[in-house]
């Protein structure tokens, strides 16, 4: 395995990490912090560092800078007419950078079954098991708060997974890492 691909996954890895944590932390408190956001962007902006350095190509880096423009400038008047957090339009404008510019599609299909699946949960909390946890859910649907952290994370969580499974596996299909065996 190169050392630029290793580095890019463990970017990642660090990321997965981070992203849950922003997930817990929306879904309890509904709060995104702008340091973690600052610090996916880092990482998103590293991998993609990496990634340009292995291809040889800017790319993948110029289309993620201009989702992550478009990604905000869609959802800012979201935000002034106060139906997102503005903690939630700064993680979806980092996505594209923590994604890179050709998974979106996938990042975006992701998003929308997450994104129904938590909206199902907030509006029909009997769906749940747990007593406290549908009484927690039922006090998030009376504020009328929906955490949106949760479904960006995972869809994100599951993308970077996606990507992490077929780096490795076109390292070890290609023999980069028996030579180091």
């Amino acid at each position: 395995m190169s050392l630029l691909l290793a580095a890019t996954l463990l970017f990642k890895a660090v990321a997965i990490l981070l992203l849950a944590r922003i997930a817990w932390i929306d879904f309890s408190t509904q709060r995104i912090s702008n340091r973690d956001v600052l610090l996916l962007l880092c990482l998103g902006l590293g991998a993609l560092q990496f990634h340009s350095l292995q291809t040889h190509s800017w790319l993948e880096m110029g289309i993620s800078a201009i989702g992550g423009l478009i990604l905000f400038v869609a959802l800012f008047p979201f935000w002034l007419l106060r139906k997102v957090g503005a903690g939630d339009v700064k993680l979806m404008s980092v996505m594209p950078f923590l994604i890179g510019g050709s998974d979106l599609v996938v990042f975006s299909v992701l998003l929308l079954v997450f994104a129904i699946a938590t909206a199902t949960v907030v509006k029909n909390p009997f769906l749940l098991p747990a007593g406290m946890f549908r009484h927690y859910v039922q006090h998030l649907d009376r504020k009328g708060v929906v955490p949106f952290g949760v479904p960006i994370s995972a869809a994100a969580i599951c993308a970077i997974a996606l990507q992490m499974y077929y780096a490795l596996k076109v390292a070890t299909s290609s023999g980069i890492l028996e030579h180091l065996n």
